[in-house]
């Protein structure tokens, strides 16, 4: 298997409140729900960066879809890092999320590892990292 990511999906409760916050308050470019003609197929999918897109799905979808049962959900299972170019930035980053309705578990602080980050969840649960790495270049 090649090393290659194309596709992150976020199972959400509500799809439109989901989008809304991904789009309104994070400022991420989707075209909206699309599949609404198939039961279980509504989704909305979000250009991330080139090769690379963010799917929000309803988790009953993933459930039928996968045969999996539907579960609780538990934030410290899977989370979602964005590393950005400083401190300012994972500042900013984390007031936006917080003014779009993220709930910020942990204030960004300076880290152990000789960084600077912060944690935040959707309105779904989901646990995103905001990261500036002293060894990292992010390219813009």
């Amino acid at each position: 298997m090649k090393p290659r990511i194309t596709l992150i999906t976020l199972g959400v409760g509500d799809l439109q409140r989901a989008v809304r916050f991904y789009r309104d308050g994070l400022g991420l470019k989707t075209e909206g729900i699309v599949g609404t003609d198939f039961e279980y197929g509504a989704v909305a999918f979000f250009d991330l960066q080139a090769g690379l897109k963010l799917a929000l799905w309803p988790r009953k979808s993933i459930a039928r879809d996968s045969g999996i049962a539907l579960g609780s959900p538990n934030a410290t299972d899977f989370t979602i890092g964005h590393n950005v170019s400083s401190k300012v930035e994972v500042d900013a980053v984390m007031e936006q999320a917080k003014r779009a309705g993220a709930v910020v578990v942990k204030p960004a602080h300076d880290t152990f590892w000789g960084g600077y980050a912060g944690y935040f969840q959707d309105l779904d649960g989901h646990l995103w990292e905001v990261a500036w790495n002293p060894q990292w270049v992010v390219q813009e």
